[in-house]
């Protein structure tokens, strides 16, 4: 657990946890925390206990804002797309009026991203630090997006170009993450509309136009996805449009190679009947005579194909 003191974007390292429950006369406290500091945070602060208990639960916890007595409980997730996985992560937030306190179970990249933030905007506010640390996350979206977006793309050249039973894995396991990340965005969207009101006491009112343009990013990146799912339906489309063509390619192959070799086995079922006279039977060289008009007649039929375009 981290402690330290805001003021003007400059920190300042706190030993002792006690001093953060007296507002000082400037700035405000950050605590960085883990799940397992909730033991020694929930009393000193007075954390709500359903709160606390939403963060040490092992069950993935929706985005959500709680309004408590003397403080704010926020749920949103940070996001990470890593191995062409998607990864969500909690990042659960107490917003008091003279601190904030992060809790997290796993490192969040958001959080070290937004110091230098703090530090060029010169923040001495709570509510302007969780402003700052919501747009870095919704922005996030955008950059996981656009590499989703790329995939979407090269998967679908692949498919094109060289069609593999593997592909059909890639996109349903892609469009099963995209949906599942859909499901996450619409109350992540909601909890961002919430703190865009002007009836939470712990914000300043003007950060209304601020979190304003952190909802309509937040609704932008939900209609980005839902046009990503209806992508990846048209990629499924695309891969059983494409093996139906191969697998027209190979018939059409075989087909050809069946009509080129029927005249030749007719005219070998034929020399090779068991008949006293044949005509060339006993012709000297009619082997060879009958080879090159075989080999003539498979090369003509292979031209007509290929000049005709069956082939």
């Amino acid at each position: 657990m981290k402690i330290r003191l805001v003021n003007q974007g400059i920190f300042t390292p706190i030993e002792d946890i006690h001093s953060a429950l007296i507002p000082p006369a400037e700035g405000f406290y950050w605590i960085d925390a883990d799940v397992d500091d909730l033991e020694v945070l929930q009393p000193i602060f007075q954390l709500h206990e359903l709160a606390v208990e939403d963060c040490l639960s092992e069950e993935e916890q929706r985005p959500k804002i709680e309004i408590h007595e003397g403080h704010y409980f926020i749920v949103i997730n940070s996001i990470r797309f890593d191995d062409e996985e998607i990864f969500l992560r909690a990042l659960n937030i107490f917003l008091g009026r003279h601190y904030i306190i992060t809790v997290t179970k796993q490192k969040i990249n958001e959080l070290r991203s937004l110091k230098p933030i703090l530090w060029e905007e010169g923040i001495s506010r709570p509510d302007y630090f969780l402003y700052h640390l919501t747009d870095i996350v919704v922005d996030n979206y955008f950059l996981v997006g656009d590499r989703i977006e790329a995939r979407i793309e090269s998967l679908e050249e692949d498919i094109l170009m060289h069609t593999k039973k593997s592909h059909l894995n890639e996109i349903i396991g892609l469009r099963s993450e995209i949906l599942w990340l859909k499901k996450v965005l619409n109350p992540q969207t909601q909890v961002i509309a919430t703190l865009n009101k002007k009836d939470l006491k712990l914000i300043d009112d003007q950060l209304q136009k601020y979190f304003s343009d952190i909802y309509e990013n937040a609704v932008k990146i939900a209609e980005t996805f839902e046009t990503y799912r209806d992508l990846m339906g048209n990629l499924r489309e695309a891969y059983q449009s494409s093996l139906a063509n191969r697998a027209n390619e190979i018939m059409r192959v075989f087909t050809a190679l069946t009509t080129i070799f029927m005249p030749l086995t007719f005219l070998t079922g034929i020399y090779g009947m068991n008949f006293d006279y044949i005509p060339g039977m006993h012709t000297h060289g009619g082997s060879y005579i009958l080879l090159s008009f075989m080999l003539v007649l498979a090369v003509g039929m292979l031209y007509v194909f290929r000049k005709k375009d069956w082939l």
